[in-house]
């Protein structure tokens, strides 16, 4: 039975519906731009200039789009049963070079879970290691004998680790199907820095159950565990309108949805059926094993009739995240290298219709950066070419336009503004109207952690477009961007290493002030919300990386998330085992030495 909502005619309608809006809003952007741009006569690089920016708005309206559906749409009812599950389930850990002790303390969390359930040994736990490390590998062998011996988990938790790491995270899982796939009816494939309550697995494990169709079943992870002042924002923007977004995207993509690589219920005989992904001819970047391979899979499962779904209701999934910009944007590099590699199989034989827009979008999450510097470039250049009458008059940084042009522009820019703010805006209005802010720390600092989180994001923006521009231009020019490891730390940054990380956005930055001040001075104090954050950005990816700037909001209430009231139960499981853990291996380690000076 298809839940209400989720029938193949409404689908259809909702998406024809987001395309018709994003279209109109994109249309009158570019209209009215075009209406400005011409005033002072057209030339080749007007052109140039109206197709970014209907690219851009496009982009733009289409994400608001998303966030409107999530507002208008509730979230689907799914069919429940109850009872032991039938199948059996196996628990993924694929891990690469991770720091052991929280790896390990996140899994016993996850296992202690599970085991309060009724039917815990329908469950088993599996330890894939792709670790190139020798002494991490050690470490990881140790760590698994203990967490072995003290969760007497023997023939339910298992340990294998790959000499040679064929095919990544993707050939790791299609190691474990033809070793051990076929002992299981489904599987739960987690990332080092997942964690799931045992409640929310055996849940999925029901739905997929009530739906023998239903081939993978994505949960919303929500991010936890981050508290410098980068993290913070990230985790209370996610907090508020992740789920509205999610719910969004929920109601548009049906039965073909996609699959983040993680936090997801896997049918695995459909995957190891319809999922097996040889490398692309070539050479990397382009060509290779494919990077961003949960894309392509979700693609692959559809177009062999099996249901990919979203159920943002599916609470009880969470995942951390990089902690600081420039491990969020070393994360976004593999993607990016991954996402533009999609561009070569968006043409591949059978994907359907939606699947291929979500391969499109991700190609355009990358994409998008690159096309607003460009037109940020052009519009610099543009009143080098044009012909009088100039609209500047250098005396104000305001342009005067003969009427209309003037309300036409500022028409324009405050609809993208609106594009912009709006989604979020109207998801605070909802909080405040419906009550539910006591979880953001309440109405009043809910709506200064808004206000802020508009300030710090737009701040941020262009620091995030220079780091998106860099990733797409090696990938272009055949920079392969390796499988770096995560840095799981405190996320805290020396200013040295945000030095290191960002001194060609100075130059850049300072290259547009000077060149806007000496050639287009009309446009200098249009640059500056852009060109300023690039001088800063060493002081703004340090400053926010900084936990005691976190711990200082977290104490004014600010950016609160509903893990602040209420603790998440498996979180503290899990600092309770790494702690007690770290404590056992410093008192070894210190009657080994004892022992050693005894001996000496």
């Amino acid at each position: 039975m298809t839940p209400n909502g989720s029938d193949p005619e409404t689908i259809s309608f909702r998406r024809l519906a987001m395309l018709i809006i994003a279209s109109c809003l994109t249309i009158a952007a570019s209209y009215m731009f075009a209406i400005v741009v011409q005033a002072d006569g057209f030339d080749w690089l007007d052109v140039v200039r109206i197709a970014l920016m209907a690219i851009a708005s496009f982009w733009l309206a289409w994400g608001g789009c998303i966030a409107l559906f999530g507002i208008l749409f509730p979230v689907e009812e799914q069919p429940r049963v109850s009872g032991e599950p039938e199948g059996r389930t196996a628990i993924l850990l694929p891990i690469y070079n991770e720091a052991t002790g929280p790896v390990f303390a996140r899994l016993a969390a996850i296992m202690r879970s599970v085991d309060k359930l009724p039917h815990s040994g329908k469950f088993d736990f599996f330890v894939l290691s792709d670790t190139t490390k020798a002494d991490v590998a050690e470490q990881e062998k140790l760590a698994y004998e203990a967490l072995l011996n003290r969760s007497q988990a023997g023939g339910r938790l298992f340990y294998r680790r790959r000499e040679k790491n064929i095919g990544r995270k993707a050939g790791n899982i299609a190691d474990f199907l033809t070793t051990s796939g076929g002992a299981y009816d489904y599987m739960l494939v987690l990332d080092a820095d997942s964690l799931m309550d045992g409640d929310t697995i055996l849940e999925m494990v029901r739905r997929m159950e009530a739906d023998p169709r239903l081939g993978l079943l994505q949960s919303l992870p929500q991010i936890i565990g981050l508290h410098t002042l980068f993290g913070r924002l990230l985790q209370f923007a996610t907090s508020l309108y992740g789920p509205y977004f999610a719910r969004g995207l929920a109601a548009v993509q049906g039965h073909e949805g996609t699959f983040w690589g993680h936090n997801a219920l896997i049918r695995t005989r459909a995957f190891a059926a319809s999922c097996g992904m040889a490398p692309l001819t070539g050479k990397p970047p382009f060509g290779g094993h494919i990077l961003s391979h949960d894309t392509v899979e979700a693609a692959m499962l559809a177009r062999e009739g099996w249901k990919v779904r979203l159920d943002p209701d599916l609470t009880g999934s969470y995942e951390e995240a990089p902690a600081n910009m420039v491990d969020y944007a070393k994360r976004d590099r593999r993607w990016c290298q991954g996402n533009l590699q999609h561009s070569r199989i968006l043409a591949a034989p059978r994907f359907r219709f939606w699947n291929r827009v979500s391969i499109l979008q991700g190609v355009f999450a990358y994409l998008a950066s690159p096309i607003w510097f460009l037109f940020l470039f052009a519009s610099l250049a543009a009143p080098m070419f044009a012909s009088p009458p100039v609209y500047f008059d250098g005396r104000s940084p305001f342009p005067v336009f003969p009427y209309p042009e003037t309300t036409t522009a500022l028409a324009l820019l405050f609809g993208l503004v609106a594009l912009l703010i709006l989604p979020k805006l109207l998801l605070v209005l909802r909080a405040l109207v419906g009550g539910t802010t006591r979880d953001f720390g309440g109405p009043i600092r809910l709506f200064i952690s808004f206000l802020l989180e508009i300030l710090l994001t737009s701040i941020l923006a262009p620091i995030h477009m220079m780091f998106h521009c860099r990733s797409v231009i090696q990938v272009l020019t055949g920079a392969d961007s390796g499988w770096p490891t995560a840095d799981r730390d405190d996320g805290s940054l020396p200013l040295s290493s945000s030095i290191s990380a960002t001194w060609w956005m100075v130059l850049t930055g300072g290259a547009g002030i000077a060149y806007s001040h000496y050639f287009v001075p009309e446009l200098f104090y249009w640059l500056l919300p852009v060109a300023l954050p690039l001088v800063l950005a060493p002081i703004l990816v340090w400053s926010t990386s900084s936990p005691a700037l976190g711990r200082l909001s977290a104490k004014l209430g600010l950016f609160a998330v509903p893990a602040d009231r209420s603790p998440i139960a498996i979180e503290a499981d899990m600092h309770t085992i790494l702690s007690s853990t770290t404590a056992e291996e410093a008192d070894l380690s210190l009657q080994e030495q004892m022992s050693g000076g005894a001996t000496a």
